[in-house]
């Protein structure tokens, strides 16, 4: 059905669409009343894929009327010494080239500049737990990208700390079970995954008797 069509034959409910589309902060209970429907009847059309189309429809054009006053007036401001004024109105209109620089980076560059990285960091391991330990945080520009890569690393950072603080209380029990049945520690700081094995079968062998 076109809007033709649809305006003579439901007017209420291309009257709805308007409201909808020009004051998109009205409720339902707001257009029912401007209207002259039931709320219900409101809420039945909202539920409408086809009515949700044609109030989108219908802001996208008043959206589209709105947009050579925008740039009507962004033209002024460059005009006036508005250096981001002018940025926006010359790519609008595909006149800024903006320049692409191509680097080559070291291996060494690249780690630094990965994106899940933030600082270098230093691992060791005491009594066989792995600690990490960062280094002083490099200084980055603040932009959306970087806020949501420092974020990120914030979250990486905690997921971490509670990983490491598990290993701790696991390693923990386990040197008590050994003290326990008389088996010493394990004597290298990062053991292999082979001699943490069979350290642990010791253990329990020695807990069976």
């Amino acid at each position: 059905m076109d809007n033709v069509t649809l305006a003579k034959k439901k007017p209420h409910k291309v009257l709805a669409i308007e409201l909808f589309a020009l004051n998109p902060s009205m409720t339902i209970k707001q257009v029912a009343e401007k209207v002259g429907v039931a709320e219900r009847c409101v809420s039945k059309w909202r539920e409408d894929p086809v009515f949700l189309d044609k109030i989108y429809d219908r802001y996208m054009m008043e959206f589209g009327s709105q947009l050579p006053a925008v740039i009507n007036a962004m033209v002024r401001e460059g005009k006036h010494g508005n250096v981001q004024a002018a940025r926006l109105v010359l790519e609008h209109s595909g006149k800024l080239v903006k320049n692409v620089n191509i680097t080559v980076d070291s291996p060494f560059e690249k780690f630094l500049k990965t994106d899940n990285i933030l600082d270098a960091e230093v691992i060791e391991a005491i009594d066989g737990v792995e600690i990490t330990e960062a280094l002083p945080e490099r200084i980055m520009p603040k932009t959306p990208e970087t806020e949501k890569i420092m974020l990120k690393a914030e979250i990486d950072k905690d997921k971490n700390k509670k990983l490491r603080n598990i290993k701790r209380k696991e390693w923990y029990k386990w040197n008590t079970r050994a003290k326990a049945v008389g088996i010493e520690p394990l004597k290298a700081k990062r053991p292999t995954k082979g001699q943490r094995i069979e350290w642990e079968q010791a253990i329990i062998k020695a807990e069976k008797g």
